[in-house]
């Protein structure tokens, strides 16, 4: 970074706005300061991490830029938010206001769904995301099982909008996205889907988010699933008994609470080999099944 005499040294700079960060009760804040700083100097975090270290400096054009920055995300406002950018496993997807911003415990959700697609015995399985908002597991098993054909229905749109730009960047020809509801999503596939996966709405209506980020700034439709949080978990399980073939593998997300639930939902429909899977926290949240 060119420096001028008014410029600052990076390290200071970043190291204020992580501990800013920190006072307004953002978790992570030394880790958002730096992809902040990363996304004013159009660099990584680890650039920005090798710059602080060598003694660089910011300049104060960047550093107000940075600030305005830091700023909002005191507010609490997703980082997602600020940057447009949110990282799923191997993708960089467009977020904004509308979309559920995905988050990274349903990257295991996304290994399920691609491991049951790979394990599929046909040369071009069928995968389906039912309200795929953002698209990433769908277009996460897109670009990772190649040989397959997903689809992906949404509903919403202010989601939809986001969710048409990201199929657009990843260039992912085996994918198809309508803009439908799930009740009614893609009758033309009946009986043919290898794996139908979905990260409901499944937050009980009476429940409060902990966090500010999801509380004021995920759109309510993509949280909130009834008086259980489960009614669209039951209209998923109906609707995945529809597409799927025998064999066929059900994935679903779900709070860490829900899992007996939601496989007493699934059993009681005709489900087989009910399972719930833990994150790599250990918490209890995703469940699949076997179409008999």
């Amino acid at each position: 970074m060119a420096s001028s005499p008014d410029s600052l040294p990076l390290s200071t700079v970043v190291r204020l706005a992580a501990a800013r960060l920190a006072d307004a009760g953002v978790p992570d804040s030394d880790v958002d300061a730096e992809l902040l700083a990363a996304f004013v100097l159009a660099t990584g975090r680890g650039a920005v991490q090798a710059a602080a270290v060598r003694g660089d400096v910011i300049t104060p054009d960047d550093a107000a830029r940075l600030e305005v920055l830091v700023t909002r995300r005191a507010t609490r406002e997703p980082l997602q938010h600020i940057t447009g950018l949110a990282p799923f496993r191997h993708l960089e997807l467009r977020v904004g206001p509308g979309v559920f911003v995905p988050r990274p415990e349903t990257e295991m959700v996304a290994q399920l769904a691609i491991d049951a697609l790979r394990a599929a015995a046909s040369p071009s399985p069928i995968a389906v995301d039912l309200g795929t908002g953002s698209g990433a597991i769908a277009l996460a098993m897109a670009t990772e099982v190649p040989h397959a054909r997903v689809f992906a229905a949404e509903n919403s749109v202010d989601a939809f909008v986001w969710t048409k730009e990201n199929f657009a960047r990843s260039g992912a020809d085996n994918a198809e996205l309508a803009f439908i509801d799930l009740e009614h999503a893609f009758p033309e596939l009946d009986g043919t889907v290898s794996v139908v996966a979905s990260n409901p709405p499944y937050v009980p209506d009476a429940a409060i988010p902990r966090d500010p980020e999801v509380r004021f700034f995920d759109p309510p439709a993509a949280l909130y699933g009834g008086e259980d949080g489960l009614d669209v978990v039951r209209i998923l399980s109906r609707v995945g008994l529809r597409l799927a073939h025998p064999g066929g593998t059900i994935v679903i997300e779900h709070g860490e609470w829900q899992g007996e639930a939601i496989r007493g939902i699934l059993a009681a429909d005709g489900w087989h080999a009910a399972s719930t899977h833990p994150d790599l926290t250990m918490r209890d949240r995703a469940t699949t099944a076997l179409r008999p």
